[in-house]
């Protein structure tokens, strides 16, 4: 088994709203980390709603560790870390009697492993949390989810609340976690650079669709924006446009391979694109 989690044709309408998550298809590898990209209301937080089946699905399959999760498997939810993107433990506990409760909820739960994460983080055990930083909160929630030792962590905008010193620490933490074979993370960020970093793969969604899946590395050295004039534009092969956004006398083009559109088109720029760029353009682009 080649995959710790595996979505197949996922689909979930809400009549009231008209938002529609259609038809998603992804895999995330063993010893791996996903980078889930999206603007706010693209579908990240219903996607992984269904994977943990708090949110019901129309059609379509989610497969952790070879199985459909049910609401009796709590064997595989013993191996599931999550980290939500708010509040996720109430505020009038301290981090000493959310471990009392976590205890109780996981067989197995770590207390010397919890102590060290509070002591790390620099989180005082008998503050209510409600006394806690976002930043703060966010940091209870990544080491309560990694104390029971899960096999797959799925985050959710987990390092939004933090700076960028502890972002950059907290990433660390996660590139340890995937140093184990069996463990991998889902991780849904709009914080870009930071999947720069981290990820192995990224999946971009966008209104409830996929528009893109890759491996970071082809994203970061392969993809490419290419800077046309109307006339150069005109010019290129249709089937080599990933996707394109007109600026003022420019034309932006993404283009999955640069080496070769350096070669194919001589007097065209072509630079290299971040993500950023990369899922500004997928999403406010055009299609050739």
């Amino acid at each position: 088994m080649e995959n710790i989690l595996e979505l197949r044709n996922l689909t979930k309408s809400y009549p009231k709203s008209g938002f529609t998550l259609e038809q998603v298809t992804f895999s995330l590898p063993y010893g791996s980390i996903l980078g889930f990209v999206g603007e706010n209301g693209a579908g990240k937080t219903t996607t992984i709603g269904c994977i943990l089946n708090t949110v019901r699905k129309d059609s379509g399959t989610v497969k952790i560790f070879g199985k459909e999760m049910g609401d009796a498997d709590t064997d595989i939810r013993e191996k599931i870390g999550v980290v939500y993107d708010g509040d996720n433990f109430p505020g009038f506990w301290t981090a000493k009697q959310l471990s009392k409760v976590m205890e109780g909820l996981y067989k197995n739960w770590d207390q010397a492993l919890f102590q060290k994460y509070l002591e790390d983080f620099q989180l005082p055990a008998n503050q209510k949390i409600k006394r806690y930083s976002k930043g703060m909160t966010m940091k209870l929630a990544i080491a309560a989810a990694l104390s029971h030792h899960p096999e797959l962590l799925i985050l959710d905008e987990a390092t939004g609340g933090l700076d960028p010193v502890m972002r950059d620490d907290m990433l660390d933490v996660f590139l340890e976690f995937v140093q184990e074979e069996n463990h991998s993370i889902l991780l849904s960020s709009h914080i870009t650079s930071d999947l720069e970093k981290v990820a192995d793969y990224i999946t971009f969604i966008h209104n409830g669709r996929l528009i893109l899946t890759a491996a970071k590395d082809d994203l970061v050295y392969r993809y490419a924006v290419m800077r046309c004039r109307e006339s150069q534009f005109q010019a290129l092969d249709r089937e080599d446009i990933l996707a394109y956004r007109k600026r003022d006398m420019q034309i932006d083009v993404l283009v999955a391979d640069g080496g070769k559109a350096q070669g194919k088109y001589k007097d065209v720029v072509v630079d290299h694109a971040s993500v950023d760029e990369i899922m500004l353009l997928l999403v406010k682009g055009e299609r050739a």
